[in-house]
């Protein structure tokens, strides 16, 4: 199953300039449900966001695309 598939909330950040992507990301992680996942779609790696995940208990797994897209699927650690 691909992240995409697995995401209840998708955030397309590739065309978005700092601090965009960190405020949509933050913002859709507040709008999920028990379970559900976010997908956050960028052109590089946001490791300032990945400092916040860890410090609010959320887990993330990433992956590079052929065509250079970094996916992050994100979710509430257990």
């Amino acid at each position: 199953m691909s992240a995409r598939d697995q995401a209840a909330v998708v955030v397309d950040a590739r065309q978005m300039e700092p601090p965009e992507p960190f405020v949509k990301t933050m913002e859709g992680l507040d709008e999920l449900k028990d379970g559900e996942k976010l997908l956050l779609m960028l052109y590089r790696e946001p490791h300032p966001l990945y400092r916040t995940l860890a410090l609010n208990g959320y887990t993330y797994r990433a992956s590079t695309e052929p065509d250079g897209t970094v996916e992050i699927l994100i979710w509430k650690a257990v």
